[in-house]
Parts: C-alpha cells; structure tokens; sequence
C-alpha cells in the first residue's frame, strides 16, 4: 500500500457511497500523517484500507462489496477497500476526532485518518502478534513516540481495556529499554 492507493481507494469509497468524508481506521491510516512510511521495509502495511462514512457508516457494506476484497477493483489494482464502521472507533481515546489527519482528494473526497498514536493504541487494544508487530515497529522507526501513545492510552474509558493497552505497551517500552 502506498498513498497513491490510499487515495485511490478513498476517492472510490467516495463515489461509491456518495460521501466526502470518511473515517480511516485500519493500518493504512498510517500513511495520513507519514507518508514515507510505504519506503520503510520495516512498515508492512496491509493490501486493504478499513474505512467507513463518516457521516452515513451503514454503507460501508456497499463499499466492501463494490470494492472490497475479491471485486474486480482488488484484482485489477491489487488493493481493495474493507468497510469498517464506527464499533472501531467507539475503542479510541477521548479526543481521537480532534486528532485526525485529512487526506484531501483531487474529487474533494477526504480521508480521515487515525493520528499514529490512535493507530498504536487501536492496534494495542487489537492485541493480535500482527498488530503488536506494527505498533513495535512504529515505535522504532520514530513514527509515533511511546509516551504519547501511552498518554493516550491512559485515557481509554474501559478501565479493563486501558490496563491491557498499557500493559502491551509497557511490555514494548522494557523491550526499547533493553535494546
């Protein structure tokens, strides 16, 4: 995935569900805030981009299927959308809006995507290797700085919830330490 793909899929998003703005949630988020990250051999960023209108998020259904994976639109540009919707968002510190990063389209589409330290916290609470796996390599690439994900992080409002993310993330942080 690179950000010309990113903005190929949300400019398809767009014009598929009729809206302008949509919420970036996945992976590619990323590439909002550091577009270098697709030269960084470290970032393994997915095929896919998880988004939903903003506005109107029941439709990312008709997103995934018009353009998602297995369409005609992943065989031909070997990346796809995933229609997410805003259950993802709902597990994000407070203030995660105010944090967004826009990227604006040629057709006025704009992608909305997760700030880097929403994306680690996110990808913590997801707690699958492969998400640990990304946020640990965010880290040592400086794309995002521990204490900012860890400032976030203590204010999820699931005290159960925030534990683990802190927990994961202090695992990370006695890892940097020991490197």
């Amino acid at each position: 995935m690179n950000r010309f793909q990113l903005e190929h899929i949300i400019r398809a998003a767009g014009a598929i569900s009729g809206e302008d703005d949509l919420v970036v949630v996945g992976s590619a988020a990323l590439l909002g805030a550091c577009p270098e990250a697709e030269g960084m051999d470290a970032v393994e960023l997915s095929k896919d981009v998880d988004l939903y209108p903003l506005a109107a998020p029941e439709k990312a259904d008709v997103i995934d299927g018009a353009i998602g994976e297995g369409s005609l639109f992943a065989e031909t540009f070997q990346v796809y959308a995933h229609g997410s919707g805003p259950e993802v968002t709902a597990r994000l510190p407070d203030g995660w809006r105010e944090r967004l990063v826009p990227v604006r389209t040629r057709d006025r589409v704009t992608g909305w995507c997760l700030s880097p330290a929403d994306l680690a916290v996110a990808k913590l609470d997801a707690g699958r290797p492969k998400d640990l796996r990304f946020v640990q390599v965010m880290l040592s690439c400086n794309l995002v700085a521990l204490r900012e994900v860890e400032q976030l992080a203590a204010r999820l409002t699931d005290g159960e919830r925030r534990a683990v993310v802190l927990d994961r993330l202090g695992l990370m942080g006695d890892h940097a330490d020991a490197g």
